[in-house]
């Protein structure tokens, strides 16, 4: 039997949430989610990574994803997750930023709970992916995913989020290419 939240179905198009450790608003910066998009653009171009829908939040972004054959989706969000939150971190530290100090002290007081990580943590070790496997399922996943920015009062209309994939659905360039679910 199939562990709940586990990638299981290479074929499978999956619902994940990456969360920043103690939910710290990091994506309140632009340049913090321009680095999540390029992370995700080159995903898209060298490792097999297939876009369906996204949307970063202050402290979390939602994807509908899955991985072109012969790719592992597996690997490609470890990659994904290392790479960002490197990068994030090194950002952090290099920057401006005047919220330097605590996010970095938070970073490194979870980090050194966790064995795994050399000096700091940035992501949540749990990603929870769910397959859409029912159209139901899958038009109440991308539902939930767009109007995340509606119900946080950032936005009175999902297409109006620049961070977010809601904008392709509503027939606009947005920030990020994507392959529509059908």
């Amino acid at each position: 039997m199939d562990k709940p939240y586990q990638i299981s179905n290479p074929d499978g198009i999956y619902f994940i949430t990456f969360a920043v450790v103690e939910w710290v608003d990091v994506f309140t910066r632009q340049r913090y989610s321009e680095i999540v998009l390029e992370s995700l653009r080159y995903c898209q171009r060298k490792k097999g990574l297939i876009v369906y829908a996204w949307c970063i939040m202050s402290n979390h972004l939602h994807l509908i994803l899955s991985a072109k054959p012969d790719f592992s989706l597996s690997d490609i969000l470890r990659d994904f997750k290392k790479f960002t939150a490197k990068a994030i971190i090194q950002s952090i530290q290099q920057e401006p930023e005047s919220r330097r100090n605590w996010m970095l002290w938070i970073f490194k007081s979870v980090g050194a709970k966790n064995s795994r990580n050399k000096k700091y943590q940035f992501w949540q070790q749990h990603n929870q992916p769910e397959e859409l496997i029912s159209n139901y399922f899958t038009e109440q996943k991308l539902n939930y995913l767009h109007q995340n920015p509606v119900t946080a009062g950032i936005v009175s209309k999902a297409e109006d989020y620049i961070y977010s994939s809601a904008r392709n659905y509503a027939g606009e360039l947005g920030l990020l290419d994507i392959q529509f679910l059908e």
